[in-house]
């Protein structure tokens, strides 16, 4: 769950809204058979996501999350013409099946100056029928990478932690490294004994190969699409002409060593712009860092010679056990720790990972 496949430009902002609100419609519109009765939705922002969230797309997340689409299935190209057929309709497709009235205007409603009880990143979703009555309300908390929880979950400002028994739980660095020195092992096979709680040796290397593949494509992408970022600033993309100069000298390597270095920085660069753009991305743990782990493990692809497919299971399954101790004893929440406390989380996430595909020992 640190890695999710979602779009741009935000974990807190952009996926967990999205989240939010198609979890609102399905759970306690459509499974409760209250769907029919819908005359009206209102989803109302609190905190930090109604200070910030137009910048970083939260009203067109929650409107493409009404529709029933979810971060990581939705195509970034079909968002701007839903935007725009919903806005110039006025009307919206509750879980892609009930139309009803929604004018973002009064639909929409961003209360800069209050915040929900548990967590700054706080919204409140609305259901009416006919006459105007309430048939439902729900509020939601977006806590940072893409994870949401509702009012009904919370606790202070934390996640309600998952109670499936783990045969070798730990919730600090102390824990980890002392589990790993007891029962011989690497922390990325101390990981995989814990993932198989919920899924097959199978099922977790698939998954992990499939987060791999669309970090690949996310630096491709980024790479190939020339142009302007979204936005009236129009902030030119640097990855494309950054990637041309490095393909066309590929003698400067052999002068100055450090231009590897320039390698890994395009491989963050590109995906900071897709981003940016709103493009798919990989939490990694959020979308604010999202550029670091890719990069780091690109460069393990690419410029170590042992590099493989093994590796690459290795160093997401070490990346993963270092996000969840920032995740569980601290926060990888930009609202919470700024975007510098995500950035600090991928680099501790990438240099450990880096290290244990490489071959480094635990201790």
């Amino acid at each position: 769950d640190i890695f999710k496949i979602g779009v741009g430009p935000s974990s807190s902002h952009t996926i967990g809204p999205m989240r939010a609100a198609a979890r609102f419609v399905e759970r306690w519109l459509a499974e409760t058979g209250d769907l029919d009765r819908v005359a009206r939705v209102t989803a109302e922002l609190y905190g930090s996501l109604a200070m910030t969230g137009r910048g970083h797309g939260t009203d067109k997340a929650i409107v493409c999350g009404l529709e029933d689409n979810w971060p990581d299935k939705i195509d970034p190209d079909a968002i701007p013409p839903l935007l725009e057929r919903v806005r110039g309709s006025q009307r919206i497709h509750l879980g892609g099946k009930r139309e009803v009235a929604f004018d973002e205007k009064t639909d929409l409603i961003w209360n800069k100056r209050q915040k929900l009880p548990y967590h700054v990143n706080g919204m409140r979703y609305t259901a009416f029928d006919a006459a105007g009555a309430i048939i439902v309300t729900r509020d939601y908390y977006s806590v940072g990478g893409g994870f949401v929880v509702n009012a009904d979950e919370a606790a202070a400002d934390r996640i309600v932690a998952d109670t499936t028994p783990l045969p070798l739980a730990f919730h600090s660095g102390d824990e980890l490294m002392a589990l790993c020195e007891q029962h011989g092992m690497t922390i990325a096979q101390l990981m995989l004994e814990n993932e198989k709680v919920w899924r097959s040796e199978t099922e977790i290397r698939e998954g992990l190969l499939n987060l791999w593949k669309a970090m690949q494509d996310c630096v491709a992408r980024g790479l190939r699409s020339p142009g302007e970022l979204p936005g009236s600033l129009h902030v030119k993309r640097r990855a494309p002409a950054m990637y041309s100069d490095l393909r066309d000298r590929p003698e400067a390597s052999l002068k100055d060593p450090l231009t590897i270095l320039d390698w890994v920085n395009l491989y963050a660069l590109a995906v900071n712009e897709e981003n940016a753009a709103g493009g798919r991305v990989v939490t990694a743990p959020t979308n604010g860092a999202a550029g670091i782990v890719p990069a780091v493990l690109h460069y393990y692809d690419r410029f170590c010679p042992k590099s493989n497919e093994q590796g690459v299971i290795v160093f997401l399954l070490t990346a993963d056990a270092v996000g969840i101790l920032y995740k569980e004893n601290a926060s990888i929440s930009g609202a919470e720790v700024g975007c510098q406390g995500e950035v600090v989380v991928a680099c501790s996430m990438a240099a450990v990972a880096l290290t244990a595909a490489l071959g480094g020992s635990v201790l």
